[in-house]
């Protein structure tokens, strides 16, 4: 099979050809500094790092490229509060500048924490103003930008300038809405969307930029477009982000782009949202949950498993026992890679994961392979056969390599472990192989007596065709 992706544009699912032979580049937009992170934010890197290390194993030289958006209405209005509420609060009287750059810290600390990569390169929009300018002089010679038509000094995208407005989200241009980030009384249309926007009384002079235009800030589409031809050229292979960035933002990219004569990305990809026992997660409703939060209550392995068990466009729903069933699925291949002494690093996938994979990064598919391959595992090693075993644990090292996982695994104490695991997982072993002797003979009685008292002592015991395991 090879490599397929789904692309938002064409809404369809096409053979993945680079622009260059044997490389891949990857652009995804990365944080809003404006305030604290949550899950939705993770998995979003989260889902382009599982992409980028599946490129890299299938052979292509990787460039990814996650910006910082640093500058930002919501961030200087976050700034902005500080200094009016004085000492209330941890923060107080935080400049515009520190509070995004302590909100990257936070970031930073999260993707760390589950095993993220970093990428290539990680620009932040306030380090290339110059590359901004010189795209939106470029878009205002080719007859697409027009500085505002009051005194604001904006400068304005024209939406009906570029017939291919709308394409990526298959919008007409009168269904849509109206831009709201500036006064429309400068604009020609009030869908026409900000490249850059006049210093206003009240904001901080350091959050703005002397232009040929008059002085400033960058609209926020402006920035992505400016720092991906940057790093990437002017045509490179995959867009990508979270769901909700289809419209404006990645419309806006396009076109800005598009108009400016370059070729920009040939895919763009979109990660699913995340929401909260059916509902989105909303800091108005209070039901966001943070990766900190995440963290404080389970494994980094885990929080990592779940976050990147779904299949990337599909919506992941978030329930309280949602990392308990985490726990369970990933510990069991952690435990299994422990007794079998880790596997070899740099094996090869079995094929079912491969073509998992190169189907639209297939995940829940090529999970459902890797948790096969640990039962034929634990099978062997219950029957003693101690090729078959290394055999299995190397086709899992392989897999969970490529999944990030391994990283954040502990072979030498798996669920706990050492001498302590050994210990109990005999003893255990032993009330298990009891409540196989019960219901052989049909004493369901003594065999619920032994499993509620397991149970009651935490441990859960499943029963599948190749044995019976337990996890904690």
């Amino acid at each position: 099979m090879s490599l397929r992706f789904y692309s938002t544009d064409t809404a369809s699912v096409r053979d993945f050809e680079p622009v260059s032979p044997g490389e891949a580049r990857l652009y995804y937009c990365g944080a809003t500094v404006q305030g604290m992170p949550h899950i939705g934010h993770i998995r979003s890197a989260l889902v382009f790092d599982q992409l980028s290390r599946w490129l890299r194993y299938r052979g292509f030289k990787v460039t990814t490229v996650r910006n910082v958006t640093d500058i930002d209405d919501k961030i200087l209005a976050n700034s902005a509060a500080s200094f009016e509420q004085g000492y209330s609060g941890s923060h107080p009287e935080e400049e515009w500048w520190a509070l995004a750059y302590r909100f990257e810290k936070v970031f930073a600390s999260a993707y760390q924490a589950l095993a993220i990569d970093q990428p290539t390169y990680e620009p932040r929009a306030t380090g290339h103003i110059p590359e901004m300018f010189r795209l939106i002089q470029r878009l205002i010679d080719r007859g697409h930008a027009y500085p505002a038509l009051d005194d604001s000094g904006d400068v304005y995208f024209d939406v009906r300038s570029w017939k291919s407005y709308g394409s990526l989200t298959r919008q007409n241009i009168d269904d849509m809405q109206a831009a709201p980030d500036a006064d429309p009384r400068g604009k020609r249309d009030p869908r026409d969307f900000a490249l850059w926007k006049g210093h206003k009384d009240g904001e901080p002079f350091t959050a703005s930029w002397e232009s040929p235009w008059g002085r400033g800030r960058p609209g926020w589409h402006l920035e992505c477009s400016a720092m991906a031809g940057k790093y990437l050229g002017e045509r490179f292979d995959i867009h990508g982000g979270g769901l909700d960035l289809r419209f404006p933002h990645h419309e806006n990219e396009l076109a800005q782009s598009t108009a400016a004569g370059f070729g920009f990305a040939n895919f763009w990809l979109h990660n699913g949202l995340v929401t909260y026992e059916g509902d989105k997660m909303s800091k108005s409703i209070g039901n966001t949950v943070s990766p900190e939060e995440m963290l404080e209550t389970a494994r980094p392995l885990v929080v990592r498993y779940y976050l990147g068990q779904a299949h990337y466009r599909s919506i992941l729903d978030y329930r309280p026992t949602s990392l308990d069933e985490a726990q369970v699925a990933v510990e069991r291949v952690e435990t299994f890679l422990a007794h079998a002494g880790g596997g070899r690093p740099d094996g090869e996938v079995p094929q079912g994961f491969a073509d998992a994979m190169d189907d639209d990064l297939n995940i829940p598919q090529a999970l459902a392979i890797l948790h096969e391959h640990v039962r034929s595992g634990n099978a062997a090693r219950a029957e003693h056969k101690e090729d078959a075993v290394a055999r299995e644990a190397d086709a899992v090292r392989a897999m969970t390599d490529v999944l990030g996982l391994t990283p954040l695994m502990d072979f030498a104490s798996p669920s706990g472990s050492g001498a302590e695991h050994s210990a109990l997982d005999s003893l255990i072993r032993t009330l298990v192989a009891q409540r196989a002797e019960a219901r052989a003979a049909k004493d369901w009685a003594r065999a619920d007596h032994i499993r509620d008292e397991l149970a009651a002592a935490g441990i859960t015991v499943k029963d599948s065709e190749s044995g019976t395991t337990w996890s904690v």
